[in-house]
């Protein structure tokens, strides 16, 4: 997957139609959905573009910019009040857990110049990552498998596999080592 950024200097009427619909959608039939109806939100998201794995655990409350730059593998989680700002492309990896409160943001802007234009980058996160509560994850990021991000971490830079990240901005604290 390529991480270079993009500039959009707006968003069509397609998008903006699509997100109005799909933010009608999220706040009658998703939003205040039983929290158990996981099967039911990931039809919906797919619905609206997204590609949701077998058994993927969306909370009621995980809130989507745009359905159709989500990509899930299988088990994913993503717990209550976790946003994904996914001007671009979210690639989330098998057995990956998102903790609650955690800000996915793949938009920023150039403040360079006097345009102030947007920069999309993509973010991916690999495989059995778990990223805990409150976490910032900045666009253009690659979490690598296995790693581990703590809590109210703000990640800037790719992490590297099987790694424990913590702090603002997250550096390896320790190594991940899984015991049975």
């Amino acid at each position: 997957m390529e991480l270079n950024s993009c500039f959009y200097p707006s968003f069509s009427f397609k998008n903006r139609s699509a997100r109005f619909f799909w933010n009608i959608v999220w706040l009658i039939f998703f939003r205040f959905t039983p929290r158990f109806f996981y099967l039911w939100r990931s039809i919906l998201l797919s619905f609206f573009g997204a590609r949701i794995g077998k058994k993927c655990r969306i909370s009621p409350g995980v809130r989507i910019w745009a359905p159709w730059n989500l990509r899930l593998g299988n088990a994913v989680v993503l717990s209550a009040d976790v946003f994904i700002y996914n001007q671009a492309r979210v690639v989330v990896g098998d057995g990956a857990v998102v903790s609650y409160g955690t800000q996915i943001c793949t938009g920023s802007h150039n403040y360079r110049k006097k345009s102030f234009p947007l920069i999309t980058r993509p973010i991916r996160i690999e495989s059995r990552v778990w990223v805990c509560a409150q976490v910032f994850i900045l666009g253009g990021v690659t979490i690598g498998e296995g790693a581990v991000v703590g809590a109210r971490s703000v990640v800037t830079s790719d992490l590297s596999p099987w790694q424990v990240y913590a702090g603002n901005p997250a550096r390896a604290v320790d190594t991940r080592i899984i015991v049975e």
